[in-house]
C-alpha cells in the first residue's frame, strides 16, 4: 500500500552529547529524542536535511532550517555528535599529544593499563 504523506510539524530542537531531543513549540517538556548513534545525516535540500537509521533505513526524520547556513552547522553538529564520532577524535588527539610530549595524556587521570588498550585496540 502507499503510504500516506508525511505530515510537517513545527518543533524545536535541542542536541546534547549524542540525543537530538524535540520539542513542541509551547512545551518545556521534550515529546522525543532520537539517539544519534548508526544513523546518516544527509543534506537533502538547500535548507533540508534528514536523519536515517541504518537499522530502519526506510524511517526518515526530515528537517527544515530558517536558512541554508543553518542547515550546514546542523549537518555538521549531528555529524560530530556520535559516540563513535567522539572516541575516534579522543584517540587521535591522545596519539598525538603522546607524540608530541612523550607522555600519555590519560595516564594523569588514573585510566589502567587495560582502558589504555581498548582504546588503542579500536583505531582503524
Amino acid at each position: 500500500l502507499p503510504r500516506a504523506p508525511a505530515v510537517l510539524k513545527k518543533r524545536l530542537v535541542k542536541l546534547v552529547v549524542n540525543f537530538l531531543f524535540y520539542f513542541r513549540t509551547d512545551e518545556a517538556e521534550p515529546i522525543g529524542a532520537l539517539l544519534l548513534e548508526h544513523c546518516k545525516i544527509t543534506k537533502e535540500e538547500e535548507n533540508i536535511f534528514s536523519i536515517s537509521f541504518i537499522e530502519e533505513p526506510e524511517r526518515k526524520y526530515c528537517f527544515e532550517c530558517a536558512t541554508e547556513e543553518q542547515c550546514q552547522e546542523w549537518v555538521e553538529a549531528l555529524r560530530k555528535a556520535s559516540y563513535e564520532f567522539l572516541r575516534k577524535s579522543l584517540i587521535f588527539y591522545r596519539n598525538e599529544i603522546q607524540k608530541m610530549t612523550g607522555k600519555d595524556p590519560l595516564e594523569q587521570y588514573g585510566i589502567s593499563e587495560e582502558a589504555r588498550f581498548q582504546l588503542g585496540a579500536h583505531r582503524q
